[in-house]
């Protein structure tokens, strides 16, 4: 039987924090043709933005707030890693460092946002 677990080293996800999600939302629904679909954060919604002509989610637009507070704006990739704690130390030994995190999301997979030594961000993403 085969595994739905994603690949060590794959992109999992993409999205964008930003202080104006609905208006971020609305731009690539008319630039891209992506669908949003609301996903309740309790007292706001943040979305995944749906491929054109199917229910398969592309990326997602979240707000700069909430559980998001602390994630810098811009387009961040989800990189698959086998152990997120071995990686956060990788990370700041090779002269990264740690903007967010570690978080868990789900019923135990955990992230982190990592800045490296270029200043290029992106998450790590343990999956359960």
């Amino acid at each position: 039987m085969a595994s739905n677990k994603p690949v060590v080293g794959s992109i999992a996800w993409i999205d964008q924090t930003s202080p104006i999600a609905d208006d971020v939302r609305d731009f690539y629904a008319a630039v891209v043709g992506w669908r949003p679909a609301p996903v309740s954060m309790g007292d706001y919604n943040d979305y995944n933005m749906l491929l054109p002509n199917a229910d398969q989610p592309a990326a997602g637009i979240c707000h700069t707030q909430g559980v998001n507070i602390d994630i810098p704006v811009g387009w961040l990739v989800y990189i698959v890693v086998e152990d997120l704690d071995l990686s956060l130390a990788a990370c700041l030994e090779r002269g990264g460092r740690v903007i967010a995190g570690p978080k868990t999301m789900g019923q135990g997979a955990r992230y982190a946002i990592i800045e490296d030594p270029a200043g290029a961000v992106a998450a790590l993403y343990a999956p359960e």
